[in-house]
């Protein structure tokens, strides 16, 4: 047991720094291509943060391992929303753009409610199927909606095209921002599989299910890239910056790691209980709520305590239903 949980921190270490290093040689390889630095932050920083969730759950998938892959991200969106900005919320009072609330928010409870109805198809569809899963005609369908969000934020990007762009602060050779992506992707393969092969077994070490870890410690390991970028930019005054990072990153796991894992397997979601994934809704409507009718599309410190306090509560339950 002690192995696994070494490799399972050495897994998380290289899962964030490929991700890292993958961000960093993207970044600069698409400024050099002239692509603007808001384009660069809505793609490659959102892809990037949302990497470690993609490979753990594509791995997952791959592997068997699917209470892991679905639970990874059912875990990291209540974790995003509950436990990220309900601790940055309490650093620093966060402000909501308005096509934040308008469109983005919308868009992630919607990816929520239609991960929730396809993780419950003994419940919405009785007749067809007995068992939980996420089919390929699902995925395709979470891939579509992902595709849609990437030509919005791309238009977005197109009315700031004639702002100036601020250059990478580490103005890197090509052919090193090159190695810097291949570097990142090789650690994130190695990591993943890592991460995923010693997650199972400290699982079976522990007595408890595969998706009470992928819940717990896998979902908080692969969201410490949205944890660190919210806090710092809440700390530097950048709020829209730290709202921002997670919503998109809520938005990127249903649909784009979840769309895409899906199409290549489909995934089994028998370890998830309508409770796991009706706290993630209920998160995505809480933050709404905050925002649109309580907050003046600002979070203030007292609504962040709550956020966290129904993390506390959610963890809670989690133990006491090992």
């Amino acid at each position: 047991m002690i192995l696994d949980l070494l490799f399972f921190v050495i897994g998380v270490i290289l899962i964030l720094g490929g991700a890292n290093y993958l961000t960093d040689g993207a970044a600069f390889i698409s400024y050099k291509l002239g692509l603007s630095s808001l384009a660069v932050g809505l793609t490659v920083v959102a892809f990037g943060t949302s990497m470690p969730e993609f490979v753990v759950s594509f791995t997952s998938a791959i592997k068997g391992n699917a209470d892991i892959a679905v639970g990874n991200i059912v875990g990291s969106n209540i974790f995003n929303i509950l436990a990220i900005l309900g601790i940055t919320a309490l650093i620093k009072p966060l402000v909501v753009s308005r096509t934040t609330l308008r469109n983005e928010i919308p868009l992630m409870l919607l990816g929520f409610v239609l991960l929730g109805i396809m993780s419950l198809d003994h419940i919405f569809d009785p007749e067809t199927s007995s068992i939980n899963v996420i089919s390929r005609t699902d995925s395709m369908a979470l891939f579509c909606f992902f595709l849609v969000f990437m030509s919005y934020i791309l238009t977005i990007a197109r009315k700031h095209q004639a702002e100036s762009d601020v250059p990478p602060t580490k103005n890197h050779p090509l052919w090193l921002a090159l190695l810097f992506i291949a570097g990142g992707l090789a650690a994130l393969i190695f990591g993943g599989n890592l991460f995923v092969d010693s997650a199972s077994n400290l699982a079976r070490s522990f007595g408890v299910s595969e998706a009470f870890i992928a819940l717990t410690l896998v979902a908080g390991g692969t969201s410490l890239p949205e944890l660190a970028t919210s806090i710092v930019a809440a700390r530097k005054g950048h709020v829209d910056m730290a709202i921002g990072n997670v919503v998109g990153s809520c938005l990127f796991n249903v649909f784009f790691v979840l769309g895409l894992t899906g199409i290549i397997r489909p995934i089994s979601a028998q370890g998830i209980t309508i409770i796991d994934l009706t706290t993630m809704i209920f998160s995505g409507l809480l933050l709404y709520i905050f925002t649109a009718f309580f907050g003046m599309r600002t979070i203030k410190r007292i609504e962040g305590a709550l956020l966290f306090i129904f993390f506390i509560g959610y963890f809670i339950y989690l133990g006491i239903n090992i």
